[in-house]
């Protein structure tokens, strides 16, 4: 079976360095606050931070040594994350911190916290993520591990405990696109009839989702927020922004990932695995396969048209232009997915449009 694996080089994994602003922390006013913060603490060696991770949130997260008296319960390292209250929701990430750890799947272990400040003091899951990790011989073996991983955070689902992804937020995130990909990257304005037709599409996405059966949904569950690691692998990170929505999401977020991506068969061999595991623990996945494959190509579309629009949003107000790098990779799954189906083709005509390509014949489903 072939196999076809893109890592964009200009987009830098989390951990590598040059990332965060750079080996040397520049001093400033949250940096002197979170120093005499984990002075206080008598654990870590707060002159120690350096950046651990990038992110594309407001969040930052520095690596700091343990004194050599508490090595023996929390190791070498430990992570510290930065997150502004104004900005960011500890709160969020602490309880579903909790009930990760209660599904029986990797996550760090909070050490210390202050939420009033925005200050948490992390496990260390080490410095290897999975998209730095995944190679041809390897990635069979980390794939399924993330699957069984995300299966037992869907065996724990509980109605009521997280936001649920309803149909506003669906439609929220996927007017993004229009915005931030068509307005401000392609700097172009859409006519009233072009504007109608894409809102259609996006209801039919967001009615085929909805749908779906619900389930505990991470929201981000991809190879730059799974690392990889010597025993129960993966370590998940960056689950904060969980929410209560379609079974398929988490699936479509790792195996039609925004910053690596493989041969069609071989992902679709994945998501048949997948769901024959997903059927063995009692999960509500569909009983027909080919029903869950449409349901997992437009929970993929929804999550593909507000990435284009983010990846250009952080681009243009956030000053973070590496994920621009990442666009083609993701507009080419929204093209594959938009050609397979009939009631799709009105977006793909609109991409033809936009960027003056001729169409392209597919056999539509």
């Amino acid at each position: 079976m072939s196999l076809l694996h893109k890592v964009s080089p200009k987009s830098a994994p989390a951990g590598e360095p040059g990332t965060a602003g750079g080996a040397a922390v520049q001093a400033d006013a949250r940096l002197v606050q979170l120093q005499a913060w984990l002075q206080g603490l008598n654990l870590v060696q707060p002159e120690s931070c350096r950046p651990a991770s990038a992110d594309a949130s407001f969040r930052r997260y520095f690596r700091v040594d343990v004194l050599a008296a508490a090595q023996g319960a929390h190791g070498a390292t430990l992570v510290v994350m930065d997150a502004p209250p104004e900005r960011e929701n500890t709160a969020a990430f602490v309880k579903v911190a909790g009930l990760l750890a209660d599904a029986g799947v990797s996550v760090p272990t909070i050490v210390a916290q202050d939420l009033e400040q925005g200050f948490l003091l992390l496990s260390d899951l080490g410095t290897t993520t999975y998209l730095q990790a995944l190679n041809h011989d390897n990635a069979a073996t980390l794939y399924a591990e993330a699957l069984s991983a995300l299966v037992k955070i869907q065996q724990a689902s509980q109605p009521g405990v997280l936001p649920e992804f309803d149909r506003a937020f669906m439609l929220r995130e996927m007017n993004i696109f229009p915005e931030w990909y068509i307005g401000k990257h392609l700097n172009t304005t859409l006519t009233e009839a072009q504007s109608a037709e894409l809102q259609k599409v996006f209801d039919t996405i967001a009615a085929n989702c909805l749908a779906q059966p619900q389930v505990t949904m991470h929201r981000d569950y991809h190879s730059r927020n799974l690392m990889w690691m010597d025993e129960k692998n993966p370590g998940i990170l960056d689950f904060q922004d969980a929410v209560y929505g379609p079974i398929t999401y988490d699936v479509a977020s790792l195996l039609r990932d925004a910053y690596v991506s493989w041969d069609e068969e071989l992902v679709l061999d994945w998501v048949i695995r997948y769901w024959q595991h997903a059927r063995a623990a009692g999960l509500p996945v569909h009983k027909d396969f080919d029903t869950f494959y449409k349901d997992f190509e437009y929970m993929a579309l929804q999550r593909h048209l507000k990435i284009l629009g983010l990846f250009c949003r952080l681009n243009y107000r956030d000053g973070k232009p590496l994920y621009l790098g990442d666009l083609p990779t993701v507009m080419e799954y929204v093209r594959r997915t938009a050609g397979r189906y009939r009631e799709l083709k009105p977006l793909l005509k609109l991409l033809d449009a936009l960027e003056n390509r001729a169409p392209d014949v597919r056999y539509t489903f």
